[in-house]
């Protein structure tokens, strides 16, 4: 990485990782993008962001090495194009055009990663190759419905009040997924009917773990729940780069595993919204507030009870942090054949000092998932539902996009 845009990454990132043994043009720009989109964005729109960053740099850089089919657009280009210069093009255009605040900044960050690469035919035809690739991408997701407004009709009747926050991803579900057929595809069956004893158990477990001055949870629980307030891709693309540094890949193997696990983040933030919207399920902060209205007798009010930290403004079911986490953890599965990963290590900003590792990327969506039920946000039978359904998601992405060009797709 350029030692100016590295001081740049340095001074501004909000979570790191272990220092990388290995990196390239690939995982340098996924670490620019999850440093200046994550603090400015809601997390659906950041890995929307992600996504078309790395999918762009993907065709950019496949059009020179074909070694796979193509996500939307694969041009004419000398095998000797600058895969390098080509990749920085098309990640710097669309980072400038999907962000304005940063634009300028994104601007020059693009020319002081080009200047490092010596001036040549080959530069040049690469930095023309990403820049034509990144208009088609930026073209084709111009009218997915990302910008649609937010219209959540509030719950009421005339003249009653109810809190009026602006609910956040109210719209989302309907943002044209990038691999999935339609964003209902995985939409699970509906929550736990509120009669049951699972939901009896599962309420018990979320007031007595969940609440924020709980004295059952242990201490690892209540650093695990701190730890993962953090969202979007700030969550999940540091694992990704550091799978990418420890296998040594080559740029377009490295282009083609951070595109797919994008994908699978940003196509499981659309599904999950889509979800959350259709069933519009309470979230444990009003169920036990109510909990003397649910017809449960196995279930017991608490007028006072809090979650650890602010429950974020969108329905509980399923939970998102599990789907996202586990759909980018099924597509590296998927891709290399294995859960099993060299070490991993990742810091938070919102549990200072905590440092986590895993071996195992099961193990990191189990402790995601595991984790919204200590904060207090989701019941247990919806973290086991987000994880099934992240998981068919990666698996899906990374078998029906992006496949070796003598493969065929699978349905």
């Amino acid at each position: 990485m350029h030692a100016n845009i590295r001081k740049l990454l340095m001074a501004a990132a909000v979570i790191s990782t272990a220092p990388p043994a290995f990196a390239d043009v690939i995982t340098d720009w996924n670490e620019n993008a999850v440093t200046f989109v994550t603090p400015r964005m809601a997390p659906g729109a950041a890995q929307r962001v992600v996504a078309i960053m790395q999918v762009a740099m993907f065709d950019a850089v496949n059009s020179i090495e074909r070694r796979y089919r193509p996500y939307l657009v694969q041009l004419p280009a000398a095998p000797t194009t600058s895969k390098e210069a080509a990749a920085t093009a098309a990640a710097g255009i669309v980072l400038a055009s999907l962000i304005p605040q940063v634009q300028e900044q994104m601007k020059g960050m693009t020319t002081s990663y080009l200047a490092s690469i010596p001036n040549s035919d080959a530069k040049a035809e690469g930095i023309k190759l990403g820049e034509t690739v990144a208009a088609k991408l930026l073209e084709a997701r111009a009218k997915d419905g990302a910008d649609a407004p937010d219209a959540y009709r509030y719950k009421t009747k005339p003249g009653v009040y109810v809190p009026t926050p602006i609910t956040v991803s109210s719209t989302w579900g309907n943002v044209t997924p990038f691999a999935l057929a339609k964003s209902s595809q995985f939409r699970p069956a509906p929550p736990i009917a509120l009669k049951s004893g699972e939901w009896a158990t599962d309420y018990n477990e979320i007031k007595d773990l969940g609440g924020r001055t709980s004295t059952k949870r242990s201490d690892r629980q209540t650093e695990d729940a701190r730890f993962w307030l953090i969202t979007g891709p700030q969550s999940t693309e540091p694992v990704v780069r550091q799978v990418v540094e420890a296998k040594k890949m080559s740029v377009i193997d490295s282009a083609r595993f951070m595109a797919l696990t994008a994908m699978a983040g940003a196509d499981a933030a659309i599904a999950v919204f889509d979800a959350k919207y259709h069933y519009e399920f309470w979230r444990p902060i009003t169920a036990i507030r109510n909990g003397d209205q649910d017809d449960n007798p196995g279930t017991e009010r608490d007028a006072t009870w809090q979650p650890i930290d602010n429950t974020p403004m969108h329905p509980e079911y399923p939970c998102a942090h599990c789907i996202v986490s586990g759909a980018v953890a099924s597509a590296i599965e998927t891709l290399l054949g294995t859960p099993e990963v060299a070490e991993i290590t990742m810091t938070s900003p919102t549990a200072p000092g905590a440092t986590h590792r895993w071996t195992n990327i099961r193990a990191y969506n189990e402790e995601v998932s595991h984790a919204r039920i200590w904060a207090g946000f989701h019941y247990r039978f919806s973290t086991r539902v987000g994880q099934e359904m992240g998981r068919k998601i990666g698996e899906y992405v990374v078998k029906n996009v992006m496949q070796p060009a003598t493969v065929a797709v699978a349905h």
